[in-house]
């Protein structure tokens, strides 16, 4: 009995399972809804033209559209990602930052742009083909700003000189004021900006003198006779070096005897400063100090000299040459 219960209530639910369903069939249509998915299948997968082979619908469309958009979301994110690059490394030059926001911004845009002409079937191949020829023709052209935009690239990635340094360029010292994309704009000692493609800057060598610190070192030489006392032109030399204003006081003057000349003992004077931008003026004073010190210590600053001898007969002869009037 209880198993002829339980069978019959499992038929029971069965049947109305399949009342139930269909129910819902019959409502369906009655509705319209599998005619209308129909529809909306016929219409989204409608051919509207063919290109290349390839039958565009409305559902192609959308996918092109789709993938344009989010070209454009993902150049946006990496725009704001790269201002915030630049702002973390220092880089205030707003020309800078826009250019190089617009160059990548390009790049990716062509990118999306030429997988959604993929998706419709526009070979690109051929693309690339018709215009190799051109592209040589303007690689050539640009050579000389393309080395100087992948330069500053370099010079913007590596940071080994960056605006505000005192650097060295081809003999020149300039202060950088300015990074561009393709040049550099500096400073000299004499208030003159001048323009440096940054190619100049990574393909030569460059003395960064506040690369990792502003120490530098100014050097000035003289020349003392043979007869000087060399111990006297020490304490000399290291009594105008100490005199000095703007040297650094936590590292001594090093005082060198540099070599034995023609006419001079040849001294080195050498000390440190933290700016380099007024060295000139700092390597001024130590000479003018020098000068003051040698002459208090009655020491001579030698020069070249050449002296004559004459053959005793030619002296004699000499002397007896009638003088003029």
């Amino acid at each position: 009995m209880t198993f002829q219960a339980g069978w019959s209530g499992l038929l029971a639910v069965l049947t109305v399972q399949e009342a139930a369903t269909s129910t819902l069939d019959d409502l369906g249509d009655g509705l319209g809804l599998t005619g209308i998915a129909e529809t909306i299948q016929r219409v989204i997968s409608y051919e509207i033209f063919e290109l290349s082979g390839t039958g565009i619908n409305l559902v192609l469309i959308l996918t092109v559209g789709f993938l344009v958009v989010a070209t454009w979301a993902i150049s946006t994110f990496l725009q704001r990602a790269v201002e915030r690059a630049f702002r973390s490394r220092g880089v205030e030059d707003m020309g800078t930052t826009a250019i190089t926001k617009r160059l990548l911004h390009y790049a990716i845009m062509a990118i999306g742009l030429g997988i959604a002409l993929e998706t419709i079937g526009i070979s690109l191949s051929a693309l690339f083909a018709a215009g190799a020829i051109f592209a040589v023709g303007i690689g050539f052209a640009m050579q000389n700003i393309a080395q100087n935009f992948v330069s500053g690239l370099i010079l913007l990635v590596e940071r080994a000189i960056k605006p505000g340094d005192i650097v060295e360029v081809e003999g020149r010292v300039v202060r950088v004021l300015k990074m561009g994309i393709r040049t550099t704009i500096g400073r000299t000692r004499d208030e003159e900006e001048i323009i440096i493609p940054n190619a100049s800057l990574v393909q030569s060598t460059v003395k960064n003198y506040t690369l990792e610190d502003t120490f530098f070192r100014i050097r000035a030489g003289v020349g003392v006779s043979y007869e000087s006392d060399m111990r006297a032109v020490r304490d000399s030399l290291t009594r105008a070096a100490n005199s000095v204003q703007g040297r650094m006081t936590d590292r001594d003057p090093v005082i060198l005897l540099s070599d034995f000349g023609d006419s001079t003992v040849d001294w080195q004077v050498s000390l440190w400063t933290q700016d380099a931008w007024t060295s000139p003026r700092l390597v001024s004073e130590l000479r003018e100090a020098i000068w003051w010190a040698l002459k208090e210590d009655g020491i001579e600053i030698a020069f070249p000299q050449i002296d004559v001898h004459f053959d005793p007969h030619v002296e004699e002869a000499v002397t007896q040459l009638p003088r003029a009037g």
